[in-house]
């Protein structure tokens, strides 16, 4: 079956239907709405309905499928959707910003995180200890500071005789979560953690959780954060699975540190298994024309070794992802069936034992090397 995606222009203009007055009465469900009138619309309607499609021929597939994050999402609420789709064996690993895991321990503390107004005085705001997002407004003592004392008292019980990964960090505030939060299933840190879902940060000193960590440094009993294990475990990961894809919201360096996985693979360690990622969705409100995209639409990406095809697997929804996310989670858990669980977080040792093999049985790598690094 040929998909609406793979149709060239000739058989679109011989084939494609008739865009009728669209009938908005008769879909009382998100999947037969996408269906039966985004995907018979036009503009970003149609790019949503394309995107619901693919991700749908993501997961029948079996592919690894990343959740990379970026922008304010779980301040907003996103936690649920994304929890959801974990539950359902749907996202095996998620790249995310450090204030989204942040935001992510809030409700399930019962900490405020308040819907507010845009049209806000922000020195009263501030005068009465109120941070805003937006339309969103969060309390100082009652949840910031909260959430500080909450994160203190998980990652001061780490183990950390040596640096670790982000996602043995968030494991851990995960686990926190589980055992000590009146409502854990308001945290998608906690629904990772059960289903072994690991959760990097690509930028672990842009937030407030890396801001916690200042004070258990000033005083003897730091947590090393080493971004490196965290490129070298997912690449690993990355080159363990078969076929992989992203659903990429906002943009920003989560999306860029998954679609380098595959660069590394190719450029850095010549290392020709993979070839580029074999699906790209993106949520976005940026154009390429600004730079906002960080050379990263799917035909820039095919450019840098990212994907493996310019036009094809490719979907780009130029729309708030306030509004496509939680279409995109309702659609896909309507159509698809829950997939057994890849629980990756306990397969990283073995997915870097096997690329750190591939790499010193490639002789282009060990001929390069010669001289500079002991490969034996």
């Amino acid at each position: 079956m040929t998909s609406r995606r793979e149709k060239t222009n000739e058989e679109a203009l011989k084939s494609g239907p008739m865009i009728e007055p669209l009938n908005v009465g008769n879909s009382a469900s998100v999947d037969r709405f996408v269906d039966e009138v985004f995907a018979k619309s036009g503009f970003n309607a149609r790019r949503l309905a394309e995107a619901c499609e693919l991700l749908s021929e993501m997961l029948d597939r079996d592919a690894m499928v990343c959740l990379t994050l970026a922008g304010a999402m779980t301040p907003i609420g996103m936690s649920g959707p994304i929890s959801a789709l974990i539950k359902a064996g749907l996202i095996d690993v998620i790249v995310t910003t450090g204030a989204n895991v942040y935001h992510d321990l809030h409700r399930p503390f019962d900490y405020p995180v308040c819907q507010g107004d845009w049209q806000v005085d922000d020195d009263a705001l501030a005068d009465k200890g109120i941070a805003r997002i937006y339309d969103t407004f969060i309390e100082g003592s009652a949840t910031l500071m909260a959430t500080d004392k909450a994160i203190i008292s998980a990652v001061e019980k780490l183990d950390a005789k040596r640096p670790i990964s982000t996602a043995d960090l968030h494991l851990t505030l995960g686990n926190m979560v589980k055992q000590q939060a009146p409502h854990p299933e308001k945290s998608f840190l906690a629904a990772a953690a059960e289903y072994e879902v690991p959760v990097y940060v690509s930028a672990p000193g842009d937030s407030s959780v890396a801001m916690n960590l200042v004070t258990l440094h000033l005083f003897g009993r730091p947590v090393v954060l080493d971004p490196v294990s965290d490129v070298i475990e997912l690449t690993a990961l990355v080159r363990h699975c078969e076929l992989t894809g992203a659903i990429i919201v906002g943009g920003g360096s989560p999306k860029n540190f998954f679609l380098q996985t595959q660069p590394t693979l190719e450029q850095i360690l010549r290392d020709a298994s993979k070839g580029g990622h074999d699906f790209m969705i993106q949520l976005t409100v940026d154009a390429p024309h600004w730079g906002g995209l960080s050379g990263a639409t799917p035909q820039e990406a095919r450019s840098w070794g990212k994907v493996k095809d310019a036009q094809r697997n490719n979907v780009v929804v130029y729309s708030c992802a306030s509004i496509t996310l939680p279409i995109l989670a309702n659609y896909i858990l309507c159509k698809n069936k829950p997939r057994k669980h890849k629980r990756l977080l306990q397969k990283r040792e073995k997915a870097i034992s096997e690329m750190r093999e591939a790499a010193r049985q490639n002789p282009q790598l060990r001929d390069e090397y010669r001289g500079i690094l002991d490969i034996t």
